[in-house]
């Protein structure tokens, strides 16, 4: 059987995550031929695809409460007395379409993984050295500020095209039942949410590296980090 292109990916993401970074040139030194901008990119990288292994899952947002993607308003709210309105706050109903959600942001996080890890290749690090010493997010709040805007707007067709399909049962009831449900603000707001949540997953993967940057087995990662 030929594995999707889509199915492929994520298989490659789950494996990689899984590995230390294999070096890029020989090695002679703690750092060797590495500066310590390489050392950023390589804690990014093993960052972003600890993360994206994760949200590529079934359930990858629903399932984290630091990532889990909530009802925008314009779907759950309503006038007082609108029968709709009463019915959406119910709980049953509102985690049925926040689910729907978040595993429409598992598909779009998908269209993300690329950019994500071409804006950490082409990643400008001015000050290496404060970027290290800084918080545990630090290079992941770098990232972020250079790439979320692209990383959103990757997301934001395949979320639009999602939430007009059939695919989302309940969610396509509601709008349809509720009228004046902008599509194109929807996507966007879901589009927002996920991008936030998938920054996020970097980060506490970054923090969980630096804070043992031994059980990475990467040399360079070791030497920057402080890893004894």
């Amino acid at each position: 059987m030929t594995m999707s292109p889509l199915l492929a990916r994520r298989h490659l993401l789950r494996g990689a995550a899984l590995l230390p970074l294999v070096a890029i040139g020989a090695c002679t030194t703690p750092l060797g031929s590495y500066s310590l901008g390489d050392g950023i990119h390589r804690l990014l990288t093993l960052s972003s695809q600890r993360a994206f292994a994760r949200l590529l899952q079934p359930g990858g947002f629903y399932d984290d409460q630091l990532t889990r993607i909530t009802v925008p308003q314009q779907v759950a709210g309503g006038r007082d007395g609108d029968v709709l309105a009463a019915i959406l706050r119910t709980r049953a109903v509102r985690d049925r379409i926040a689910f729907a959600l978040n595993d429409v942001a598992v598909d779009a996080a998908d269209r993300a993984t690329p950019v994500v890890l071409d804006a950490i290749r082409g990643l400008s690090v001015a000050d290496a050295v404060s970027v290290l010493r800084g918080g545990p997010t630090a290079a992941t709040t770098l990232l972020e500020r250079q790439a979320r805007g692209a990383v959103v707007d990757a997301m934001f067709p395949e979320i639009g095209g999602a939430l007009r399909s059939d695919g989302a049962e309940i969610l396509g009831a509601v709008i349809a039942a509720r009228t004046g449900v902008d599509y194109t603000a929807l996507a966007r707001d879901v589009a927002e949410q996920a991008g936030s949540a998938i920054f996020r997953a970097i980060g506490r993967e970054e923090a969980a590296i630096r804070a043992d940057p031994l059980a990475t087995r990467d040399p360079v990662l070791i030497a920057v980090l402080g890893g004894r």
